[in-house]
């Protein structure tokens, strides 16, 4: 399996127990989804490597305690601390209306209601504040704040997004 083939789930921080346990922090607002997972990729120099799951539950409500077949003491469980946890992208909940996933609009033509198009989304910058859509507009980058009232239909069938942003800031790049 490969990683761009797939969604970072979580990160592995700490031991549980002395037979083995491990708790893993998850990247996700809704942590129950993922209770009733039978394995995960665990990457390991770079490489993701399949884990199968005995039993999980969650753990103070935002940990998932977790066992991995063949992880039976606390050396074992020791060399997967801090090891990054992955699931196939079709593990992903199916979103619908407004909502989506950073990935899946890659590519999509952002659109706006009284500009017209604006450009292709050529990717999401999260590492702000604010996340920001990057859009290329003929070899300029446009960054538009992500903003749920900014966001006026998704549209996965024509692979356009309607936005409706404040005057002038589009031009502000142009």
């Amino acid at each position: 399996m490969q990683k761009e083939n797939c969604f970072y789930l979580g990160k592995i921080v700490r031991k549980y127990s002395f037979k083995g346990e491990l708790l893993v922090k998850l990247d996700t607002d809704e942590p129950e989804l993922f209770t009733e997972m039978e394995s995960v990729f665990v990457e390991r120099r770079k490489n993701l490597i399949p884990f199968f799951i005995e039993e999980s539950s969650l753990h103070k409500s935002e940990l998932l305690r977790v066992r991995f077949e063949d992880v039976n003491n606390e050396d074992e469980a020791d060399a997967l601390i801090g090891a990054h946890l992955y699931l196939p992208l079709e593990f992903l909940p199916k979103l619908t209306g407004n909502k989506f996933y950073y990935h899946e609009i890659i590519g999509y033509t952002a659109e706006d209601e009284s500009f017209g198009k604006i450009g292709e989304i050529t990717g999401v910058n999260d590492t702000t504040s604010q996340a920001l859509f990057e859009i290329d507009r003929d070899g300029k980058q446009i960054l538009i704040p992500m903003i749920d009232h900014f966001i006026k239909k998704v549209d996965r069938e024509k692979k356009t997004i309607l936005l409706e942003v404040p005057d002038g800031l589009i031009d502000l790049y142009i």
